[in-house]
C-alpha cells in the first residue's frame, strides 16, 4: 500500500488496498551489502572489514525552524503552499489573507476584502489564483499577483469553513457552517449543485484527483463520499470510538482517505471497502479542527497540529513518531508540506500567532 504512489488509476481496488496495519512493509530503499575490498599486499595485515547488514530503517527527517512569520492579529486558521512552491498564503480570524515568501520569511502582501474572520484557502493549480472561505457567508476568488477580487460567490446561509479547487481549477467545493457542501462553476461564479447530507458544520471537503468525487466530515461525525456529477452520497464512514471527525482529505494517488479526529487519532482509509488501515497516534487533538497532510518530497510522513503546541511528523508505513517541532507557544491548528522541497508550514491560534516554516537540514 502506498498512499502517496502516482497510479493512473483513481477508484481501481487493487492488491494495495488490502494492506492491513498489521502487515510488514517492504522497505522503501534497501541498503546494499557493501562488496568486499580487494586483497592487500601479504606485507601488510589485512584490514579489519566490518559488513554493515541490509537495513529496513528509513532516515528520520531533521526539520529545524528557519522562520518565523507574525503579522497576523487574530488566531490563523490555515497555511498554503502555492503549487510551485514559491509562495505560502495563510489566513486568519482578523479578516486577512497575507502572502509570503516561504524562502525568506518576507511579507509579499495583504488581500483585503472580506467582512469577518476566514478559515480556508486554497490556490488554483497554476497558482495565479486563491479561494479563501469567510464567516462573512461568502468565498472569494483571488488574483494573487493584484490582489483584487475576481469573483464573489454568494450561496451559504452562515459561515463558510472550508474550501478547496479541483486540479483541472474549473471546480471549487466549499463547506459551510449550514451542513451544506457546495460546487461550484469558477468561471460563471455560480453554484451548481448543493450536497445536503450533513447534519452539523461541514469542517474540510476535497476533491479526489480527476474531480470525479468529493470528500467531507462534519461534526456530526461522518465522512461522506459524493459524485461530483449527480450529488449523490456514494459512501459513509464513521471514525471509531464516537469519535468526531473534523478534517479529510484525499491521498496524493486518490485511493485513501486521510482523517483527523477528536479522539486524538489521525486515520489512513481504504474508502473503497471502508476499512480504517492505519492509525497514527501520539498528539493531542481533543478541542479544535486540526489539519494533517501527506509529505511526499523526502521520506513518505504524515504531518499534523496539535493541542500540545507541537507539529508531529509519523512514518506514513511504520506509524512511528519520527520527529516533534517545538517552538510555537499555542494550539498549531494549520499545517502544510512544501510541493518539491523537505519544507513545513505551520500556525497557531492565540496567544502565539505565528507561522513557522521548517526545512529538513538532512542527517543529524
Amino acid at each position: 500500500m502506498d498512499p502517496l504512489a502516482g497510479d493512473e488509476s483513481t477508484t481501481d481496488d487493487d492488491n494495495a488496498s488490502q494492506a492491513t496495519e498489521d502487515d510488514p512493509q517492504v522497505p522503501d530503499n534497501p541498503r546494499p551489502v557493501p562488496v568486499p575490498p580487494p586483497p592487500v599486499p601479504p606485507a601488510q595485515p589485512p584490514p579489519t572489514q566490518v559488513v554493515q547488514p541490509s537495513s529496513t530503517h528509513r532516515e528520520r527527517p531533521n526539520y529545524q525552524l528557519r522562520h518565523t512569520l507574525r503579522g497576523h492579529t487574530q488566531s490563523i486558521s490555515a497555511v498554503k503552499f502555492s503549487p510551485d512552491g514559491t509562495l505560502l498564503a495563510s489566513c486568519a480570524a482578523d479578516n486577512l489573507i497575507k502572502i509570503w515568501s516561504p524562502f525568506t520569511g518576507e511579507l509579499i502582501r495583504n488581500l483585503n476584502g472580506h467582512t469577518k474572520g476566514l478559515s480556508d484557502v486554497a490556490w488554483s493549480t497554476n497558482g495565479a489564483y486563491l479561494a479563501s472561505a469567510s464567516d462573512d457567508t461568502t468565498i472569494r476568488i483571488w488574483n494573487v499577483d493584484t490582489g483584487l477580487t475576481t469573483k464573489h460567490l454568494r450561496g451559504h446561509s452562515s459561515f463558510v469553513f472550508c474550501v478547496n479547487y479541483s486540479v483541472a481549477s474549473d471546480l471549487l467545493v466549499s463547506g459551510g457552517c449550514d451542513g451544506d457542501v457546495r460546487i461550484w462553476n469558477v468561471a460563471r461564479g455560480k453554484c451548481t449543485k448543493t450536497l445536503n447530507g450533513h447534519m452539523d458544520y461541514v469542517t474540510a471537503v476535497h476533491f479526489n484527483r480527476d474531480a470525479t468525487l468529493v470528500v467531507s466530515c462534519a461534526l456530526d461525525g461522518l465522512i461522506r463520499i459524493w459524485n461530483t456529477t449527480t450529488g449523490q452520497c456514494l459512501k459513509t464512514l464513521t471514525e471509531g470510538n464516537n469519535a468526531v471527525c473534523q478534517y479529510v482529505q484525499f491521498s496524493p494517488n486518490s485511493k485513501y482517505i486521510l482523517s483527523t479526529a477528536h479522539d486524538s487519532a489521525i486515520r489512513l482509509w481504504d474508502y473503497h471497502s471502508s476499512r480504517c488501515l492505519k492509525t497514527y497516534m501520539g498528539h493531542k487533538n481533543e478541542k479544535y479542527c486540526i489539519a494533517a497532510c501527506f509529505s511526499v518530497t523526502g521520506g513518505k510522513w504524515i504531518v499534523s497540529g496539535s493541542e500540545d503546541n507541537k507539529v508531529y511528523v509519523w512514518d506514513l508505513q511504520s506509524r512511528e513518531i519520527a520527529q516533534t517541532l517545538e517552538a510555537h507557544s499555542g494550539v498549531v491548528v494549520a499545517v502544510a508540506t512544501h510541493p518539491e522541497q523537505n519544507m513545513i508550514a505551520s500556525g497557531s491560534i492565540e496567544p502565539d500567532l505565528a507561522i513557522r516554516i521548517w526545512s529538513d537540514r538532512g542527517p543529524a
